[in-house]
């Protein structure tokens, strides 16, 4: 058995498609689908889901105090013949 765990939308005509890529072929399967609204959370709680620390971002975002960076030149590229 393989689960498999999704986000979905389900448009104004109420019917949810799922379009899921197996490596199975040519067989017959027994699919169970769990519907669970979404709902929003605050993204300290999103971000733990997702296997984030508590701050993580808060943290993180903004904060370099190190030199400037500054980008390197990126050299000359060669100069290839066109597509058809």
């Amino acid at each position: 058995m393989k689960s498999i765990m999704l986000r979905s939308h389900v448009g104004e005509d109420g019917v949810l498609k799922l379009q899921v890529p197996l490596e199975l072929t040519n067989t017959d399967l027994e699919v169970m689908v769990i519907v669970q609204p979404i709902t929003n959370t605050p993204q300290s709680e999103a971000s733990q889901d997702k296997g984030w620390l508590p701050g993580f971002f808060e943290e993180v975002i903004g904060s370099w105090e190190g030199e400037p960076l500054v980008r390197e030149s990126q050299g000359e590229y060669e100069d290839r013949e066109e597509f058809q």
